[in-house]
């Protein structure tokens, strides 16, 4: 994925260059620096699950009668 991730920005910032257009460039740059620094757009852990519930801990709900 790392080595797509920079075919893509290089291709990005090399059409950018030729087009002469600075936004594509930018985005070229970011994209080959999350491939260098092996980096996502989630940061470190970012995409990480949530922790599942502790077992033994339940708690009774009680419900309210709305009328």
């Amino acid at each position: 994925m790392r080595v797509l991730r920079l075919a893509a920005g290089i291709a990005i910032i090399i059409q950018g260059i030729a087009a002469k257009q600075a936004l594509f460039v930018i985005m070229g740059v970011m994209l080959t620096a999350m491939a260098v620094f092996n980096a996502g757009c989630c940061g470190s852990g970012g995409c990480a699950t949530i922790p599942g519930k502790k077992s033994g801990s339940t708690k009774e709900t009680t419900y309210e009668e709305v009328v």
